[in-house]
């Protein structure tokens, strides 16, 4: 689509804009379908990466024509939008929950996971109560850490020694036969953008400290992170170790990916306004680093740049490579609000756009309005008739900076 030159149509296309690409949507769940179809794991949307709810029904089976089972939330709000949006099973996770996040959660959700002990003994009486009502109740398991770290990046390491996330094998094994009564399932998570090889290692560390408690499981949720529909990754593998899994204990196997169902299925359409001097040209854009694309700042990560020339579209370089190196760097007060070193063909003008890619996942879901900068809107790149079409789907304003303050 970019090669047409769609995204850098002013006249179509806003500046700043998402924009979401529907083909590439479909093909990532068509990926995930197959590996469904061979294994029988049931596959779930992870909403904290992905949840514009425009595009589930390219995604869900019951609310579209997509492939996936439903969604895992971290939130009461998450839950909620993935029961009247997405529909199919809600599953739920948090690190922690009140009691007044429980009665809200409880009528939204399938599946509860719970970080410690402690919290299932608060919550077992009140889930009790509402299962005794209903024909089919609310599932419940726990969080285990298997204590195997696969990410590198300790702020994404849920295995992290200091991580608070997940039982750990000493504090499991005192768990008593009283506190496993309403158990049916474990859930563990302890990827990031990783292959399937890291997926094998972790599921030995799990049976190694956990075999005791797998066998009498109803379900087991591998998390996510696990980056299927990558070009380089593993299928086979994955599908022989759930199917392995799935045989040896005979239980639902569930995997919630977040990044692997959006992956490389939108961008971030940016405008250059000035280029000033410091160390070297800085190109400000109308968008943040801080704001929109927080990642680039956290994690930290240089992401992919595409730009126009005489001869059509073209991938940014790395400094030195082309003619014309500079920094990209948003509008923010921030003074660290930068997106990295580029090098394009000859030097950015003001009213020239850039286009950053895989701009789907999470960069979405954690815009903000500081400095009171306004989100980027939102569109859609579409197929119809052969031929790649635009949506604008939302704008934001004002409003939507004063309505989230008081």
């Amino acid at each position: 689509m970019t090669s047409g030159g769609l995204l850098f149509d002013k006249e179509l296309v806003p500046s700043p804009c998402f924009v979401l690409d529907a083909p590439r949507l479909a093909a990532n769940a068509a990926v995930l379908d197959r590996v469904q179809r061979r294994t029988g794991a049931k596959i779930l949307l992870a909403l904290k990466a992905y949840a514009a709810f425009a595009t589930f029904p390219l995604l869900s089976r019951f609310t579209g024509s997509g492939p996936l089972w439903g969604v895992c939330a971290s939130s009461v709000d998450e839950a909620r939008l993935g029961r009247e949006e997405f529909g199919g099973e809600v599953h739920a996770f948090a690190a922690a929950w009140s009691m007044e996040e429980m009665a809200a959660v409880l009528p939204l959700t399938d599946c509860l996971v719970f970080n410690s002990i402690t919290q299932w003994r608060r919550f077992r009486p009140v889930i009790a109560n509402w299962n005794s009502s209903r024909a089919h109740g609310v599932a419940c398991g726990l969080r285990i850490n298997p204590e195997h770290s696969e990410v590198a990046v300790p702020l994404y390491d849920p295995c992290s020694p200091s991580s608070r996330l997940g039982i750990r094998p000493r504090e499991f094994r005192e768990i008593s036969p009283e506190d496993r009564r309403g158990l049916t399932g474990l859930h563990f998570h302890t990827l990031c953008e990783l292959n399937a090889d890291a997926l094998e290692r972790t599921l030995a560390a799990v049976e190694k400290n956990f075999s005791p408690w797998i066998g009498e499981c109803q379900w087991l949720n591998f998390g996510g992170g696990h980056h299927i529909t990558r070009e380089d990754y593993d299928v086979d593998l994955l599908c022989r170790l759930l199917t392995d899994w799935r045989a040896r204990y005979g239980a639902q196997i569930y995997l919630e990916p977040g990044e692997a169902v959006a992956l490389d299925a939108g961008w971030l359409v940016a405008t250059v306004l000035d280029v000033v001097p410091a160390d070297m040209p800085v190109a400000l854009l109308d968008v943040s680093a801080a704001c929109h694309t927080p990642d680039v700042l956290e994690m930290p990560y240089r992401p992919r740049v595409l730009y126009q020339t005489g001869g059509g579209t073209e991938r940014a370089g790395a400094a030195g490579e082309k003619a014309f190196t500079c920094r990209l760097a948003g509008k923010s007060c921030l003074a660290g609000d930068a997106f990295g070193e580029y090098s394009f063909a000859e030097p950015l003008r003001d009213g020239q756009r850039l286009i950053f890619e895989d701009m789907a996942i999470y960069s979405m879901v954690k815009s903000t309005t500081f400095n009171g900068l306004r989100l980027p809107s939102i569109g859609i790149c579409e197929t119809e008739a052969g031929k790649p079409g635009f949506r604008l789907q939302r704008e934001f304003s004002y409003a939507d900076f004063r309505n989230r303050l008081s």
